[in-house]
């Protein structure tokens, strides 16, 4: 390490420690509530068998599914590796929810690559998927309890979903468990027909609670993002409300099948030992982007979230304000990664994003979000988005060696 360096890392370090304080209670309560949902489940070896053709009787596949509902506080769950990504699992979810001729206020701006399935991409027009409504949040990236109102008395029935990570929108923060009670509070309060959706990629595990416990009716995420504690190969999840389930599942598969098929072609132990693992691994990967935060604000970049700010995802936004920065960092990341770390990304076109992104990824799982990676659209003011880490030390000396390279 450069001496100039040391100083820096050795705060940050110090600093990692003491917030890491704060995150251990969590960590604590989710991985207990991971180990008695195992144990309520009865588990055994049995039930990481694969299965072929309809997957008829695939006890593990239920078994599974009845973890995940146990660990998510929910009634149901759907736990497929046929549901592709994140993006699906969303999808999947909202189509369960919203009705024809319904609404979908969907709160801030969503991700890229959801727009062109809510039917906001101009480029690809889908009018038929949903009536999409973008509620707009106010310049502190919060909800205007005031305006919100007003829309709700305009649709009543509607679909209300909540993105809990900002996502690439660095104008928004990501939001806490305690902001997403007080919206469905709100809700639950003033207009009762309306039903919660919540997208909670990169959040899961970071805090103590999920968004069933706190009455959403169907939550949708990924696991190879962070129930997948890393090792995950593929696969999505939906838990909530059971008949919204089984909507989702015959959505999935065909009307009349639902639960019933779809073949576990995976080995599903490194799906329930994913599981198991996941909240030790996002306690390393919290450790890693709090360093990060802490070194990188010290050396002068903007941050979010700011050193001993609350998290709730494993994003960490690093503005670089130049091109040549972000581009010199993110191949740092790629560089000093375990895997194709050969490899120098370049800037490109990517199926539902607007600007050209580079993607740096020494993954073991192609796209796993709770690896250490840094994407980045290119554009204006020239963020990455640092997430993951499955070790706190491979983060911090990733990220050292990408100051190191940004320096030369």
């Amino acid at each position: 390490m450069e001496q100039y360096l040391r100083q820096y890392v050795d705060e940050a370090r110090k600093q990692m420690g003491i917030e890491e304080t704060y995150l251990r209670e969590a960590v604590g309560i989710n991985h207990r509530r991971v180990l008695d949902a195992f144990r309520q489940e009865r588990v055994t070896d049995f039930h990481f068998n694969s299965s072929t053709g309809y997957g008829y009787g695939d006890q593990g596949r239920e078994v599974l599914e009845s973890v995940f509902a146990r660990v998510f506080g929910a009634e149901a769950a759907l736990v497929r590796g046929q549901i592709v990504s994140g993006t699906h699992a969303i999808y999947l979810g909202l189509k369960a929810m919203v009705s024809k001729n319904e609404k979908l206020i969907y709160l801030g701006n969503p991700y890229d690559t959801l727009k062109t399935a809510l039917g906001l991409n101009e480029d690809k027009p889908r009018p038929h998927e949903f009536n999409t409504e973008i509620f707009p949040l106010d310049d502190s990236g919060c909800v205007n309890f005031g305006e919100l109102s007003k829309t709700l008395n305009g649709a009543p029935d509607c679909v209300l979903a909540i993105q809990r990570s900002c996502g690439y929108d660095p104008n928004r923060r990501s939001f806490s468990m305690e902001y997403i009670k007080r919206i469905v509070d709100f809700v639950r309060q003033n207009y009762p027909k309306v039903r919660l959706f919540v997208d909670n990629c990169y959040g899961e595990f970071v805090e103590d609670k999920e968004p069933p416990m706190l009455g959403v009716d169907l939550t949708a995420g990924s696991l190879i993002k962070n129930p997948g504690g890393g090792i995950a190969p593929g696969g999505g999840y939906l838990v909530g409300k059971e008949e919204l389930i089984e909507i989702a599942a015959e959505l999935l598969t065909a009307p009349g099948l639902g639960k019933d098929v779809g073949a576990s072609l995976w080995d599903k132990r490194l799906v329930f030992q994913g599981l198991f693992l996941a909240p030790l691994i996002v306690l390393e990967a919290l450790c890693g982007m709090i360093f990060s935060s802490n070194l990188l604000s010290t050396l002068g970049f903007g941050v979010s979230p700011a050193p001993r700010e609350q998290r709730t995802d494993i994003i960490q936004r690093i503005d670089f304000g130049s091109r040549e920065l972000l581009l010199a960092f993110c191949r740092g990341i790629q560089k000093y990664s375990p895997i194709d770390s050969q490899v120098i990304p370049q800037p490109g076109p990517l199926p539902g994003y607007a600007h050209p992104v580079i993607m740096a990824a020494g993954t073991f799982v192609q796209g796993g979000s709770l690896e250490l990676s840094s994407d980045a659209p290119i554009h204006e003011p020239f963020s990455a988005f640092l997430q993951g880490g499955l070790s706190r030390e491979y983060t911090i000396e990733t990220v050292v060696k990408s100051i190191e390279i940004i320096r030369d």
